[in-house]
């Protein structure tokens, strides 16, 4: 399963999990070309760390994937609940 995928799945499953928030942030971050905080990432434990570098790596190696358009939705849809 692609990464962008599984941040979705974790993102839907528990939007306000500290995961889900830091994919959350990661995601919008990447669509709006903006910069990303990276302390938050290293508070994750190592398998969640690991899923931030994998959607960094699978952003940059297929910009357009389809999935992207599924993830910030979702990744919209919590911003808003967390806020």
């Amino acid at each position: 399963m692609r990464a962008i995928k599984k941040a979705r799945k974790f993102i839907e499953t528990d939007p306000t999990s500290d995961v889900s928030v830091a994919l959350s942030k990661l995601i919008l971050a990447l669509e709006n070309e903006q910069d990303f905080a990276l302390k938050p990432m290293y508070d994750l434990g190592m398998d969640d760390f690991n899923l931030l570098i994998e959607v960094m790596k699978d952003w940059r190696l297929d910009r357009f994937y389809e999935g992207k358009t599924k993830a910030i939705s979702i990744a919209l849809q919590a911003k808003s609940i967390k806020s």
